[in-house]
């Protein structure tokens, strides 16, 4: 039986997919209601691609393939801004409209929240991660911030109107995250994220740019951005990936809907009161408290399927951009060419397996809806179309890499 004690559905970024050999420019003005902004940035998300606005702020960008690309402009003085471009068979000219930020420009007097500091460390366990690399992370301005736990749907959000910087010193990254959404539920213990990563090197000698080779390596290698490139190209099996089902069973420690409904009503159904005294009928409290068990427990339960399951049955062809990946039941993903870490099998994440399945790393993969697009360099395209558990669900914002990153050749590693 599979059981996770925690479930995390992650909407990293979308990305470009290389379709033809051919490059295009995306150009065009970042302005306000009045002139262009000089000076504005103006970055791709997912990407270490970057730019500044001239003086009459305008900018270029250059040598991109066809795809789907996020762009995301900031500027002192200015909300963040985003937007989606596409590609397709020609070059691209945008019209940038920033809106002042009025929470810079002014003076807000904030009433302190004891419970901040708690809620912003919740914040950076499940945004940032408790693997190995989580730790050697810092976020630089936790300042900007908006935090809200609303008590009566025990959520916690998280939400910022500035760019979110993260110093990542295991993998060499500071990365420019503009959050979209963070919300965390403690009832259902599902988390989920959406937003804008931008990757900057950090400065380093040349041994310690080795050592972030390697880290990165270890962090591209069985994760989802590995797997859903290796699914667009066919080679899941070349790759080390092997793909199961999750099967949902009946529970065979739960009796049939019908009979436990049947005893509950029986038990609270009082007897009759007849004669000249009357008295209160009596529950069975034992009774009551097991068929009331009984209606609590899960109806299913989750059962790993041994049969390996061919990408061809999954995957289709959704346009020239994006393939569509659509399933019943949910995935499992074993990444065969890496074991479980110690620190990651003393998390919440871990999934249980038949003893005589390796301690490969597993994930679970939940569709959320028909299907999710996805692109040849492991973007996906849609929102809340995934659901992980295991191994991707503890893999976080420490252990990203850019959607550009390219491993080294086998023999080099």
């Amino acid at each position: 039986m599979i059981k996770s004690l925690l479930v995390s559905l992650i909407l990293l970024f979308t990305g470009a997919n290389v379709i033809a050999q051919n490059t295009f420019t995306i150009s065009g003005i970042v302005r306000d209601n009045k002139d262009g902004l000089p000076g504005a940035s103006i970055y791709l998300s997912g990407y270490k691609i970057a730019t500044v606005a001239d003086n009459d702020g305008k900018f270029k960008l250059s040598n991109l393939k066809p795809g789907n690309y996020d762009l995301l402009v900031q500027i002192v003085g200015y909300l963040p801004y985003s937007k989606s471009v596409i590609i397709s068979d020609k070059s691209v000219e945008v019209e940038l409209i920033l809106k002042e930020n009025v929470a810079q420009l002014d003076e807000v007097v904030v009433r302190a929240d004891p419970n901040r500091q708690k809620y912003i460390n919740q914040f950076k366990e499940f945004f940032i991660g408790k693997s190995p690399n989580a730790l050697q992370c810092k976020i630089l301005n936790p300042q900007v911030l908006n935090v809200d736990f609303d008590i009566t749907k025990s959520t916690l959000t998280v939400s910022t109107t500035e760019f979110l910087v993260v110093e990542n010193k295991a993998l060499g990254y500071r990365l420019k995250y503009m959050l979209d959404h963070f919300e965390y539920n403690s009832r259902t213990r599902i988390i989920y994220y959406s937003g804008h990563p931008f990757f900057e090197e950090l400065k380093a000698s040349a041994a310690k740019k080795k050592k972030y080779i390697a880290a990165r390596e270890i962090a591209y290698y069985g994760s989802s951005q590995h797997f859903f490139r290796s699914l667009y190209n066919n080679t899941t099996k070349e790759e080390g990936f092997i793909i199961n089902k999750m099967l949902k069973i009946p529970n065979p420690n739960r009796y049939p809907e019908y009979v436990i409904n049947t005893n509950l009503e029986k038990i609270k159904t009082l007897p009759e009161k007849t004669g000249i005294r009357k008295s209160a009928g009596k529950i069975d409290t034992a009774l009551l408290a097991f068929w009331t068990k009984q209606k609590e427990m899960p109806r299913t339960i989750d059962k790993f399927s041994r049969a390996e399951v061919l990408p061809d049955t999954l995957v289709h062809y959704y346009n020239e951009n994006l393939k569509y990946l659509s399933y019943t039941d949910a995935l499992i993903i074993q990444y065969t060419k890496e074991k479980e870490s110690l620190a990651y099998s003393k998390t919440g994440f871990w999934i249980f397996r038949p003893l005589d399945v390796p301690e490969n790393e597993i994930s679970v993969a939940n569709l959320t809806g028909p299907g999710v697009r996805f692109y040849e360099n492991g973007g996906i395209h849609d929102s809340r179309s995934l659901l992980y558990e295991g191994y991707w669900a503890y893999e976080k914002v420490a252990d990203m890499v850019p959607m550009d990153y390219v491993p080294l050749p086998k023999n080099q590693n």
